[in-house]
């Protein structure tokens, strides 16, 4: 089985490729041009063992906005291309994570259904580094999950000061329930679902 897949996206605002190895070792190359959203992709491949492939030209010159959402779309795209019909998988995944002070967690539902649930410190610093406002996270875990048809619930259990941590530890939550849901199951050799689809 092979579970790979490519999306090319190109709008009057950006120009991106995205690819990815649901089966990978967490291998990354990872270039948007915004240097906190390249750390977070590049914590997301390798905690969850997908091997993520990102180059993107965004319109930067007037904010990071574009890009960073471009992106999550087309990784929504790959991440359900690649799964395919989903035969033999988990299905379910969860996972709370320790960043620090932080304590963030997800729980993902490869169903087919989008839907988004999501909880954080309201009030942080607004922006990671130069480019990064940090009320974008929410807008690329949402992208993400309604393009890759999932549902997705994160939350952040509890935050001391750290912007950075508090996303980070998002990131790495939904990492490893990411990790956890891909799976194969040894035990399941259709699609784990009562209604014979997802």
């Amino acid at each position: 089985m092979i579970r790979t897949a490519r999306v090319e996206r190109e709008t009057s605002e950006t120009k991106l490729v995205v690819e990815l190895d649901l089966d990978g070792t967490g291998t990354s190359s990872i270039s948007t041009g915004v240097g906190f959203y390249d750390h977070m992709l590049t914590s997301l491949s390798k905690h969850s063992g997908i091997d993520l492939t990102v180059r993107a030209d965004g319109d930067l010159h007037i904010d990071a906005h574009h890009t960073v959402e471009d992106v999550a779309i087309a990784l929504g795209q790959a991440f359900a291309q690649a799964l395919g019909d989903k035969r033999g998988i988990t299905r379910y995944g969860d996972a709370t994570i320790p960043m620090d002070e932080v304590l963030a967690q997800a729980a993902v539902d490869l169903s087919g259904r989008p839907y988004f649930v999501h909880s954080e410190p309201e009030n942080m610093t607004p922006m990671i580094g130069p480019d990064y406002p940090t009320s974008l996270t929410k807008h690329v875990l949402e992208s993400f999950a309604f393009n890759a048809r999932i549902s997705l619930h994160v939350r952040v259990l509890y935050a001391g000061r750290d912007a950075h941590h508090i996303v980070e530890g998002q990131f790495k939550a939904l990492a490893r329930a990411l990790r956890a849901a891909v799976a194969i199951d040894p035990r399941v050799t259709d699609v784990p679902s009562t209604k014979g689809a997802l």
